[in-house]
């Protein structure tokens, strides 16, 4: 067997201990040494629940372990890019949780830096790529089975939270864009092809969270963008839904379409009673995409014990941001913003 990769993960919070718990139990190839987090409670409980070992408030303290082979990042957007680079110069492969950046400067200046690097792995966590479904999708458009693909419509919609817990985070997102549909984004480029987008533009309303204003962002949003080639793709993004979680994407090619999760299911029960015919829905983004996020972990520690490519490159996670970042900008100008 080969020897177990030794990951330290920053951030312990909704996400983080979601990582942590595949690290430690479910990841084959992965042994979880080290966990960060300014947090004692969170500390506490990588100690107490998954028995890490070594618990640090610093996250250079961390990295300076030589048992450390790799990093998790689950930590604000804000710390990304600047954290992946100190991980590189500390001789540590990386993952990333999305998005690299909101800054397209500061991506770029990863791509840079992780050049500098070329036996240190670096992967983002885009992980609709490591759905089945999604999967599924891209293969079939690989093998011909909707000729050329040139549209895709993709929409991420939340269940609607009364209590606002995302406008604690308002102030740092980047806004509707760049922190939902930025998977949305990603998604629609893989499925096409990985086009160069050309221009984009984006409306948006607040129909419930009037705090939203402050911070210039809305609570519901449609964009559209082109491509190079005559590619296009619509997004949708909502935190206002009142039936749950959905994430749905339909591709069109010249000779067929493809769609993902047309009806987002929590099961497959189907429930009949005097309202009618229906199923329930997904509660969350994670119970929709659990066993992706596992594959996704799980495919990062195959790609630097097997040392080989990772699935998508900083590249990719560059153009989400670019792209995210056009969006922003034609809904603040309501203009047509050329990329």
């Amino acid at each position: 067997m080969k020897d177990a990769l030794r990951v330290g993960i920053a951030g312990l919070g909704r996400m983080g201990r979601r990582h942590a718990e595949n690290l430690a139990r479910r990841v084959t190839g992965a042994a979880l040494v080290a966990a960060c987090s300014p947090v004692d409670e969170e500390r506490a409980w990588a100690k107490q629940s998954l028995g890490v070992q070594h618990t640090f408030s610093e996250y250079a303290t961390m990295l300076a372990r030589p048992d450390v082979d790799a990093v998790f990042l689950v930590t604000p957007t804000t710390l990304h890019a600047q954290q992946i680079i100190d991980a590189l110069h500390a001789g540590k492969h990386v993952f990333s949780e999305k998005p690299l950046s909101l800054d397209l400067d500061q991506c770029l200046r990863v791509e840079r830096e992780a050049k500098r690097f070329p036996n240190l792995k670096v992967m983002i966590g885009f992980v609709r790529r490591f759905d089945a479904s999604y999967c599924d999708a891209h293969d079939r458009i690989a093998q011909g089975a909707i000729g050329t693909p040139f549209m895709v419509r993709s929409q991420t919609l939340d269940k609607h939270d009364p209590s606002g817990f995302f406008l604690r985070f308002a102030a740092t997102s980047g806004g509707i864009f760049l922190d939902m549909s930025v998977h949305d984004i990603d998604t629609a480029r893989w499925l096409l092809g990985s086009p160069a987008p050309i221009r984009a533009y984006a409306t948006g309303t607040v129909a419930i969270h009037e705090g939203l204003r402050q911070w210039q962002d809305v609570d519901n949003g449609a964009a559209l963008c082109e491509f190079a080639g005559g590619k296009i793709a619509y997004f949708c993004a909502s935190r206002t839904m009142a039936h749950g979680f959905e994430a749905s994407t339909e591709i069109v090619g010249t000779q067929g379409r493809l769609t993902v999760c047309s009806n987002p299911r929590a099961n497959l029960l189907d429930i009949a009673d005097a309202h009618g015919v229906r199923n329930e829905c997904t509660p969350t983004f994670y119970e929709r995409f659990e066993d992706a996020f596992l594959r996704e972990d799980q495919a990062f520690v195959d790609v630097v014990l097997d040392d080989r490519p990772p699935p998508l490159s900083l590249h990719d996670a560059t153009e989400a941001t670019r792209i995210g970042i056009a969006l922003r900008e034609s809904l603040l100008t309501k203009r047509l913003i050329e990329l």
